[in-house]
Parts: C-alpha cells; structure tokens; sequence
C-alpha cells in the first residue's frame, strides 16, 4: 500500500529501527525493491534522485511517481516516495508539483544562517502543499575523497538544533562519519555525536552515504536515532553486475529481440539481496 513517507519514518520511530530508502533510477529497480518489500514484509522507500531525472533522463518525475504509487497499491506493505538531494528552491517545488510528497532541500554547501534561510523558504512552500522537507546540517561529502574523516563536516548538535527550530524541517540528515559513494576504507560512525545530535532535536534523523557502513554499526546508529536510511551505491552497483550477467549469458542467443527479458532477470538479482538488506538491519 502506498504510504506517506513521515508516517513510515514514524512506524520506524515506534519500532526504534529506520526504514531503508533505495534510490531507483527507474522502473525495474523501483519494482524489486517494492517485490522485496513485500517478501520481507517491511516498509520501505522509493528514492528518486533528480538528476537522474534531469541530467540521465532515465525517467520523468510524474510518471516515475504515479508509478510507484500504483505499484505500492499491489502489495499490503507500506512503500513511500521520496525525492532525495535537490539545492534549488524552484526545482524541488516543480517536483512537489508531478506528485512528490517528501522531499530534500540541501542547503549543508552554505553557512548554517543561509542554510536555514533557503530551507525555510521551501519548507514554508512545501508545506502549504502539503509535502514534507528533509534537511540537511553538517555536511555529507564525498567518500572517495575521504570526506567521512573530515570532522570539519560533521553534524554539530548545537546547530543542529538551531537549524531544526528556525528552518521547520520534518526531518534531518547529518554527517556522523557517513559519506557518498564508495569508501576507500572501513568507515567509523560517531555515535556519541549521533546520540548528542539526537537529544538536541525532535525530528527523525537520517543517515546518507549507506553503502559499505558495517551493520553492526548501523544497526546501533538505528538504536540511537536514525530513522531513514539512504542506500545508493551498493545497490546501483548490484543493478550493473546483473545487467552484465545478463549479457554475458546470452551471448549466444538469437533471438533479435531477447532485451525484452532483462528486466525480469535484473529483478531477479535484485530482489534477494535487497530482501536480506531489510530483513538484516529493519526491525519492524
């Protein structure tokens, strides 16, 4: 069933877990992670980039969105919609506008007092559209960098704070160690500075950069106040090895039109591990 995505972030308050939000550049990955929703029987995210909108043109805004929804009507386990990082006030309307109902404002590149003044404006927007903004304070740079090292880009729980009560967001992204992309070695969460941030502010907190975080660590920032997860690189990574296995196995095959079965058995890569992704670390 379709669900608004701040009340799956509260089921996931309740259950002291976080749900996973997968971000799915199209069709056939949106569709396994709803198929591996419904065998785990735990709710999850829909995620959409918007650059994959703008730039890989891999889908449209409004289709991919009525897309999920009616996939979501198929099955009985909660599936939202979220649009993840956009920087400008016009484009994050215009998504709200074909049909996304939780969005990202990433103001984190600006100083704290800019940063609460963009965000507020289009959460002052967004609200009276009836839409939910996820913020982000601190920064959360670029793994391949070595970003997650640099505490300069940390969270800090006193602007956290001040950033949640002046910019009205409905939930916040921080940098506790976390960083996008693929890390170039084990990365170390900074769970005191999450429990900090956590009792500094009232909104649900989430977590970018998901990909190659140890579970154990996860599943103790999940106990200490992350309540949406973001999963990118891993599972764009596990979509390109299934496409390739794929290819590789029809090499040989004739038929002129045999793409037609690649999604199919994309998605039946996919969803296993995407299955074993929530049962591991969602505890609903």
């Amino acid at each position: 069933m379709y669900e608004k995505a701040e009340n799956i972030l509260k089921m996931a308050e309740e259950s002291n877990t976080a749900v996973i939000s997968f971000i799915c550049m199209d069709h056939t990955m949106a569709t396994a992670v709803v198929c591996a929703a419904e065998a785990a029987n735990t709710p999850a995210l829909v995620m959409l980039y918007p650059e994959h909108v703008t730039n890989q043109k891999t889908c449209n805004f409004s289709g991919y969105a009525a897309a999920v929804k009616e996939m979501a009507e198929e099955v009985k386990v909660p599936i939202g919609l979220h649009a993840d990082h956009d920087y400008a006030y016009d484009s994050i309307i215009n998504t709200i506008s074909k049909g996304f109902r939780s969005v990202m404002m990433d103001g984190s590149m600006n100083d704290l007092n800019t940063n609460i003044t963009i965000t507020k404006k289009v959460v002052d927007k967004a609200h009276s559209l009836g839409a939910v903004v996820e913020g982000e304070i601190g920064h959360v740079g670029i793994a391949a960098k070595s970003d997650n090292h640099n505490e300069d880009l940390y969270t800090k729980a006193d602007a956290a704070e001040k950033f949640c009560r002046e910019a009205e967001v409905d939930s916040l992204a921080v940098s506790i160690g976390n960083a996008h992309g693929e890390y170039k070695d084990t990365p170390h969460l900074d769970i005191k500075r999450l429990e900090e941030i956590h009792a500094a502010v009232s909104v649900p907190l989430v977590l970018h950069g998901g990909s190659g975080i140890p579970d154990d660590q996860l599943l103790d920032a999940f106990s200490k106040g992350i309540r949406k997860f973001n999963l990118g690189t891993e599972f764009l990574g596990k979509y390109y090895d299934a496409a390739a296995e794929f290819v590789k196995e029809n090499e040989s095959n004739a038929d002129p039109v045999k793409i037609i079965n690649m999604s199919e058995y994309v998605r039946g890569r996919l969803v296993p591990y995407l299955e074993n992704r929530m049962k591991t670390l969602c505890r609903f």
